[in-house]
């Protein structure tokens, strides 16, 4: 009789105790094969989550955290204590509070990483509300030329070119397998063992970015990262950052900046750096310009 694998679910919340219930019972409501633990880091909600948590879900581990630290700093609280129990999972998977788990997801993606030992992360396919793809589930790493691509609008204006369209790789079949340089930090499932060779998520990070760097990071020490669409996952993107737009707008740019700058800058000519700074700057100041004139429920980051 073969051993399951164990698995801990890792969800960050910060006031959206609507949507953190909805994720939670769409666990709750399919059992699975694998050793299952649920985490939730609170990121200190006013909105009464952790009661909720507590009240509902007794079975939830709950980390509630005295301050809104950011998406790295939440997550790394549980993967700290995660990292340290006597018996740890084999895989830890990142997922959103404005996410919806459909029965077999989970298993699907431990099955995958069962089958698949040089795969350091799985993500599976998430559909939007309107049953469109994600394209943040699958991405390539926004190298100088890809940044430039993106921020100047030629992906969007050739999105099935392979050259222009590299970031979300849109010119992909979204039901065909793919090895990727990303996936997302909404539903994305790692090796423990990963976790440990190559460290906790950067939390220079507030919001943001954080998932791209995390690939990089695993990437440089060989695991592959793997866009798994047999799976899907449900997500209502945008649930934290339309609280908040000003700020997670400002947050979104500048995880750009701070990925370019770590992994890039240095080796990327001096005029080239300049215009991607500019690019990003610009894109910023029109996203905040354009986001002032939306009525307040129509805000998002863009």
């Amino acid at each position: 009789m073969s051993i399951m694998s164990s698995l801990a679910v890792v969800i960050l919340n910060y006031n959206r105790a609507d949507l953190l219930a909805d994720c939670l019972a769409s666990i709750a409501a399919s059992p699975t094969r694998c050793d299952l633990s649920v985490w939730v880091v609170d990121n200190a909600s006013t909105d009464g989550s952790a009661a909720m948590v507590r009240e509902r879900f007794g079975w939830v581990h709950l980390i509630e955290s005295p301050v809104n630290g950011g998406f790295s700093a939440g997550n790394n609280l549980a993967l700290r204590q995660i990292l340290t129990l006597p018996d740890p999972p084999d895989y830890i998977l990142l997922l959103n509070n404005d996410t919806v788990v459909p029965p077999g997801a989970l298993d699907g993606m431990v099955d995958y990483l069962d089958h698949h030992p040089t795969v350091g992360v799985v993500g599976p396919k998430l559909l939007l509300p309107d049953g469109s793809l994600d394209l943040a589930c699958r991405r390539s790493f926004p190298t100088p030329a890809i940044a430039f691509y993106r921020l100047f609008g030629l992906a969007r204006l050739f999105p099935r070119s392979r050259r222009f369209a590299a970031y979300n790789l849109t010119y992909l079949d979204p039901d065909v397998e793919t090895e990727v340089d990303a996936v997302v930090g909404a539903c994305m499932m790692v090796r423990t063992s990963v976790v440990r060779e190559v460290g906790l998520l950067d939390e220079a990070f507030f919001m943001y970015g954080e998932d791209l760097d995390w690939a990089y990071r695993i990437k440089q020490y060989g695991w592959k990262v793997v866009y798994y669409p047999a799976v899907t996952v449900y997500h209502y993107k945008r649930a934290a950052s339309s609280r908040r737009p000003i700020p997670s707008i400002r947050a979104f740019y500048d995880a750009m900046r701070l990925f370019h700058r770590k992994h890039y800058a240095a080796t990327t000519p001096a005029f080239l750096n300049g215009l991607i700074e500019l690019g990003i700057t610009v894109k910023e100041l029109w996203a905040l310009g354009r986001n002032l004139l939306l009525p307040s429920r129509a805000r998002h980051v863009g």
